[in-house]
């Protein structure tokens, strides 16, 4: 092994490190708060859609269960999740109290 090949080899290890990195101090952590705040989002537009389905009466409900065929494949797993919820300052996760 040449001398050439072995810097070849070391910057690429670096450049591995460099990433991994890179990767688990800054993007990963953005990704998480980037994913977790599209989920309350998702949340939240579906608790404004299907209120009443926790007992919350909405007019709008009557014009939103047309939405219903669209977002049945989500629908089971989000009234999972809200009923999973021990309370309204659980809403978001994000609050250490």
């Amino acid at each position: 092994m040449t001398i050439h090949e072995q810097f070849a080899r070391a910057r690429e290890w670096l450049r591995e490190v460099g990433h991994g990195l890179w990767h688990g101090m800054i993007e990963h952590p953005a990704f998480e708060d980037i994913e977790d705040e599209a989920h309350d989002v998702e949340d939240a537009f579906f608790f404004a859609c299907f209120a009443d389905a926790f007992g919350v009466p909405t007019p709008a409900s009557y014009y939103t269960s047309e939405l219903l065929p669209y977002l049945a494949d989500e629908f089971d797993a989000w009234e999972r999740r809200m009923w999973e919820r021990e309370s309204v300052l659980d809403w978001k996760g994000h609050f250490h109290f």
